[in-house]
């Protein structure tokens, strides 16, 4: 689970967040501040993986504090002004979610952020990575060993799991924000695969269990690259 707090100088936007956090099991929000002295005292005693952390603030900028800290942990910058996005990144953060923040971007955000964590061993099944997947008024729950491909058609994409499929409205270019690119790689402009469910690759075609799925010209050398195929 990713330990983290939230620092904003508006209650309403840490009510936000709060809120989002108890509807998922991938955070432990520990602490939210609207003083940012006091965020950095926490830190000093207790360590985080992530902060959301707001730019706008009195006393120090959110790009002032991310500046002071030493480790750094996980960015997610929250903030109404879109002009930051550039110099948010150029500070290595994890994402930048505009204000009105919605629940499906929050959960994209969270899902990279569990996609970049080392990955623990001896991991019981209820510790295994997972990633929330909105489906129209639902949102799923599924571990990410569980996915096998996602498939583009139009303006969807269908999530196969080994044993269900769940149809989400997203576009491919994003999908690396839903599943960690450090277990998938896209093969095809209409298919990204689970590099573990991978069962036989061939020039223009690989196998996973009894679907063959097209490989892309402009994929299949950063395919075999990726595989470290001769």
């Amino acid at each position: 689970m990713i330990t983290c707090i939230a620092i904003d100088d508006e209650p309403k936007a840490l009510e936000v967040i709060e809120r989002y956090c108890r509807k998922t099991t991938l955070v432990d929000l520990r602490a939210t501040f609207r003083e940012p002295v006091k965020a950095i005292e926490f830190m000093n005693r207790e360590k985080v993986d992530l902060i959301f952390l707001d730019i706008n603030m009195p006393d120090i900028s959110g790009m002032q504090l991310v500046q002071t800290l030493s480790p750094r942990p996980m960015i997610i910058f929250t903030t109404a002004y879109s002009h930051y996005a550039v110099e948010s990144y150029d500070l290595n953060a994890l994402d930048y979610l505009l204000k009105p923040i919605t629940f499906e971007r929050f959960l994209a955000a969270i899902n990279k952020a569990a996609g970049t964590l080392p990955s623990k061993s001896g991991l019981s099944n209820e510790d295994e990575p997972t990633v929330f997947i909105k489906s129209g008024p639902q949102t799923y729950q599924v571990k990410i060993a569980d996915i096998l491909y996602l498939e583009k058609d139009g303006n969807y994409i269908t999530v196969f799991l080994k044993d269900k499929k769940i149809l989400i409205r997203e576009n491919m270019g994003d999908i690396f924000d839903l599943v960690p690119q450090a277990d998938f790689v896209r093969v095809h402009k209409s298919y990204v695969v689970a590099v573990k469910h991978i069962s036989m690759i061939e020039v223009h075609q690989l196998s996973i269990g009894g679907t063959k799925i097209p490989i892309g010209s402009t994929y299949r050398e950063p395919l075999r690259a990726r595989l470290r195929l001769k």
